[in-house]
C-alpha cells in the first residue's frame, strides 16, 4: 500500500512548526536524562500531525533522527533541518541526523553537532546498539516495544526460537527476563554478530544462547534439530524479493510450526506490511496450521498512532493446541 501523503505542501506560513515544537517539547522542561529510554515523538507517517505526513522523529539519547519519507515541496526541507538545528540546543540534543529514506539508499546527513562515539537504543536498564547515519534499518525497532513487553512477561524458564532475529533484540530481552535457552535464527551473519555484541553490552551470559546464519526457508531440519521451543517469534521482513515474500512464503513457515513447538507452546507473529491485513494474516494461518489458536492481536505503540489500525505494526498472538 502507498504511503499517502498531501499532493501540495503547505506554504511557509501555514507550516504547523507549532506541531514539530510540541513533538519535541518532552526534551524542553529538563536535560534528559542520559539513559532515557528511547522513544518516537512524532509519527507523521499515521496521519494524525496534518502537515507533518511524510516526517517522524524519534529520540535516542542525547541524538534526533528526522526521517523524510517523501520530498517535501519547495524549501521545506531546508527550512526544516535549519529549524530542527535551532531547536537542539535548547532541547539538550548533541546531535541531529536526518534520513532521506524517499532516496535509493536512504542517505543521512547530520545537520547539527557530532554524533557520540557510541550511539544507544536504550530500554529501561537494557541497551541495543543502533547506527543512525550508515543505513536505513539503525538496529532496533521502537515500534515492536508491544511485542517485547509480551515475551518478556512470559519467557522465565523457557526456550525461545527466535526466527529472523536481525540483531537479537527479542534474545537480549529474553535473556534478561530468565529464559532457559535462545535459539536466533537470520540469514546475515553480520546482523547476527551484532546481535552477540548486543549480549555482551548488556552484561548477558552467551551460554545457552545460539546464532545461526541460514536461510529460514531452506532450513527447517536444521531448526527443528535445536528444538523443541515453548515460544517462537516469527517477525519477517515484508518483501525481500529472493528472501521473503509475506504473501508467498509466511504460510510456508507457519506450516513448520508443530516441527518446533510444544504442545501448548505460544507464538507471536509479527508483520509490517499494510497491504497484508490482519485478518487476511489470521486466515493464512488458519490454513497453514489450524492447530494454531489465536489468543489475540497485542494493541500497538501508544507512539505509533495511525488512522487506520491496519496500517500499523500486526503483532499477533497464538497458542498451539494439536
Amino acid at each position: 500500500m502507498p504511503f499517502s501523503t498531501p499532493s501540495a505542501m503547505p506554504a511557509e506560513s501555514a507550516v504547523p512548526w507549532h506541531l514539530l515544537e510540541a513533538a519535541l517539547a518532552p526534551l524542553a522542561e529538563d536535560a534528559p536524562a542520559p539513559g532515557a529510554d528511547s522513544r518516537r515523538l512524532l509519527h507523521g507517517r499515521g496521519g494524525k500531525v496534518p502537515g507533518w505526513e511524510f516526517l517522524s522523529l524519534d529520540y535516542f539519547a542525547p541524538v534526533l533522527l528526522a526521517t523524510l519519507y517523501q520530498q517535501p515541496a519547495g524549501d521545506l526541507e531546508a527550512d526544516l533541518c535549519r529549524r530542527l538545528a535551532e531547536l537542539a540546543p535548547l532541547r539538550s540534543l548533541q546531535a541531529v541526523v536526518i534520513q532521506r529514506r524517499y532516496r535509493p539508499g536512504a542517505p543521512a546527513d547530520i545537520v547539527y553537532g557530532r554524533l557520540p562515539e557510541t550511539l544507544l537504543a536504550r530500554r529501561g536498564a537494557l541497551r541495543f546498539s543502533i547506527r543512525l547515519a550508515e543505513r536505513q534499518n539503525i538496529g532496533f525497532f521502537l515500534d515492536m516495544e508491544p511485542g517485547r513487553r509480551w515475551l518478556e512477561q512470559r519467557v522465565a524458564g523457557k526456550r525461545l526460537l527466535n526466527l529472523f532475529a536481525y540483531t537479537c533484540a527479542f534474545s537480549v530481552v529474553a535473556q534478561a527476563a530468565g529464559a532457559a535457552a535462545v535459539v536466533n535464527v537470520d540469514m546475515s551473519r553480520t546482523a547476527l554478530t551484532r546481535g552477540r555484541d548486543n549480549h555482551r553490552l548488556n552484561g548477558l551470559s552467551l551460554a545457552g544462547v545460539g546464532f545461526m546464519a541460514a536461510n529460514i526457508m531452506k532450513s527447517w531440519g536444521r531448526i527443528h534439530r535445536r528444538g523443541p521451543f515453548d515460544i517462537a517469534v516469527i517477525d519477517p521482513p515484508s518483501y525481500q524479493p529472493g528472501s521473503f515474500v509475506a504473501a508467498k512464503d509466511y504460510p510456508r513457515v507457519i506450516r513448520r510450526v508443530p516441527q518446533w513447538l510444544r504442545p501448548g507452546g505460544e507464538l507471536l507473529l509479527c508483520l509490517n506490511a499494510p497491504e497484508i491485513s490482519s485478518a487476511c494474516l489470521r486466515d493464512l494461518v488458519a490454513e497453514a496450521c489450524p492447530a494454531c489458536r489465536f489468543a489475540g492481536r497485542l494493541p500497538a505503540h501508544p507512539d505509533f498512532p495511525d488512522r487506520d489500525p491496519e496500517r500499523q505494526l500486526k503483532l499477533l498472538h497464538y497458542r498451539y493446541e494439536p
